[in-house]
């Protein structure tokens, strides 16, 4: 894995084998990055990113700046190793929880600027994902963006904002009303 812009641009990470994560690709990143950069003032955002696995939108976050990041994911080796990544990187704004995505949403009192989800491609409850991010988004301007197969449309859901394809991967942006 590779940072692909900021800071921390070109720093390589070897993340763990037994992280069952599929990472999102660099051109899909910098794509998504790239228009990121455009809308979101990263020292003023708090960001949450829902099944994390390796880090790869956590740690491009923290290369740009971010003011805070909360990494949640269920899988202990996933954990263990964005903090060591974060202690590599010598950043403190990054704190990492193990529990399941849906129950941090379920408990969750602090809004965020920003909700990346990343969930397996054939997650059951893509409904209530996307109401318990919008949930738990700030309402001055915040957004959530889900990654999902291309095969996947959630035009019709009132809160869709936009969608952009890479591949077979694909982000939809939500927006709250």
């Amino acid at each position: 894995m590779r940072i692909i812009g900021g800071r921390f641009k070109g720093r390589r990470f070897q993340a763990p084998k037994r992280i069952p994560a599929r990472p999102t690709t660099d051109y899909a990143r910098e794509s998504l990055f790239n228009i990121l950069n455009g809308m979101i003032s990263w020292d003023e955002t708090k960001m949450l990113d829902l099944f994390a696995g390796i880090g790869t939108i956590s740690l491009e976050a923290v290369s740009r700046g971010v003011q805070s990041v909360t990494y949640v994911d269920a899988n202990h080796h996933a954990i263990r190793w964005i903090k060591e990544a974060m202690q590599i990187l010598e950043v403190d704004n990054c704190t990492a929880l193990k529990l399941p995505a849906e129950s941090f949403l379920e408990r969750n009192e602090t809004p965020f600027d920003l909700i990346f989800a990343d969930p397996p491609y054939d997650y059951p409850a893509y409904p209530s994902l996307i109401d318990g991010c919008l949930k738990n988004i700030a309402m001055n301007g915040g957004m959530f963006i889900l990654e999902h197969r291309r095969d996947k449309s959630f035009k019709e859901h009132p809160n869709f904002a936009q969608e952009r394809t890479y591949g077979e991967v694909r982000f939809t942006f939500f927006k709250p009303l």
